[in-house]
């Protein structure tokens, strides 16, 4: 029996790592549809640049800084490192995206290196990992079953230090006035938005960890099944404020509104009931339709609304474990949201500005101009089509 298990919960870890790296072409598909013609071979470039470097790094340095050792008495420790290793590209995703049309490609390669070898190693350790804090003032006791705050947020405060440094996109602001900047590919946003919702089972069930027992199969299902509520709240949500708003379906907003659905239910989707979830999700929807606007207003530059769904829905997520399950204590969710904030995004915008001392992360306006694909890839997404200002 102890066989049967250690075999099947490596085969569950193997699939869940699989349904993770659809994340990939997801981030990808979704960026590649929002942002211009003329930046969409970027935007794809970056994405299978932030897999290879983030998982590559985290298996020669990252992976023991945060877990310790390799050893695993529950699966194969292989399948248990590359469960881990599909999680840790997701931070930089979250950043690039934020920053697509204007961002260059080595400097964030370079912040790839540090963000997968010490920034969300250290956030892992002290959350899931060995706990280098354990017993200190430090110590996190918060719950997040897989990541709203170790992932998502974290991803979220890395951005928001990098569009302080570099500013908008060239012609965003004009005047004071927002410059609308319209998706290329819708096709491809809705793609690459369901691509992402399908990895969420494999994200979230499979951080459960088991699948081999009757009571393990049963938290999984139950997790998988409070994921895919959680979105369905978001995206109606999201749809019916935009209706009431403007009186039109705005199938990104929708999509958008799932995804904040699905990040704020990804801290606690295992120890809610079945009905939780349409409240998390909804208020999770609601708050991306909201904070599109305002970060507009601030003018933090987002072209993929990457703060208003990972970062504002990954401390709404947090702490609505703290709200909704009575053993878990409120404080300690609120504590590992800030002290993990006061961390990724201090060491984020101090690598940040260092690595932008040497290398500029920011394309001049001409380069913008031309659009990245020729000056960052030499490879043209769309040839045939007339370059958009």
């Amino acid at each position: 029996m102890e066989d049967f298990s250690y075999v099947i919960d490596t085969f569950f870890a193997l699939f869940a790592m699989t349904l993770i790296i659809f994340m990939v072409p997801g981030f990808a598909m979704l960026e590649a549809g929002l942002v211009r013609t003329k930046n969409v071979s970027a935007v794809l470039t970056i994405n299978v640049m932030i897999y290879a470097v983030a998982s590559m790094t985290f298996f020669l340095v990252g992976y023991s800084l945060a877990f310790g050792s390799w050893e695993n008495s529950a699966m194969s420790m292989y399948a248990a490192f590359l469960f881990q290793m599909a999680f840790v590209g997701k931070t930089v995703n979250i950043m690039s995206g934020g920053v697509s049309e204007r961002v260059r490609m080595i400097p964030l390669a370079i912040f790839t290196v540090v963000m997968a070898a010490l920034i969300y190693p250290a956030v892992v350790n002290v959350s899931w990992g060995a706990d280098m804090l354990e017993g200190t003032f430090l110590d996190l006791n918060m719950y997040d079953l897989a990541g709203s705050t170790v992932i998502h947020s974290t991803g979220g405060w890395a951005l928001l230090a990098a569009i302080l440094i570099m500013g908008p996109r060239r012609g965003r602001y004009v005047e004071g006035k927002i410059r609308v900047i319209p998706a290329s590919n819708i096709p491809l946003v809705v793609l690459g938005a369901l691509l992402l919702w399908i990895g969420w089972f494999g994200f979230n069930g499979g951080s459960v960890g088991s699948i081999a027992s009757k009571e393990s199969a049963d938290a999984v299902a139950l997790t998988i099944m409070n994921t895919n509520t959680a979105g369905l709240a978001g995206a109606l949500i999201a749809g019916i404020i935009m209706y009431v708003r403007y009186k039109l379906f705005d199938i990104t907003m929708i999509l958008n509104g799932a995804l904040g659905g699905l990040v704020a239910i990804t801290a606690g989707p295992d120890l809610y009931n079945m009905y939780v979830p349409i409240l998390i999700g909804a208020v999770g929807g609601a708050l991306v339709v909201f904070a599109v606007p305002l970060f507009d207003k601030l003018k933090l530059d987002d072209p993929v609304g990457a703060l208003s769904v990972h970062l504002v829905n990954g401390i709404w997520g947090t702490l609505a474990v703290g709200l909704f399950v009575s053993d878990i204590s409120f404080f300690d969710q609120l504590k590992g949201v800030v002290l993990i904030a006061v961390f990724v995004f201090s060491v984020s915008y101090g690598v940040l500005k260092l690595i932008n001392g040497f290398f500029p992360y920011r394309a001049d306006d001409e380069a913008q101009l031309e659009g990245l694909d020729v000056t960052e890839c030499g490879v043209e997404a769309y040839p045939e089509f007339k370059r958009a200002i």
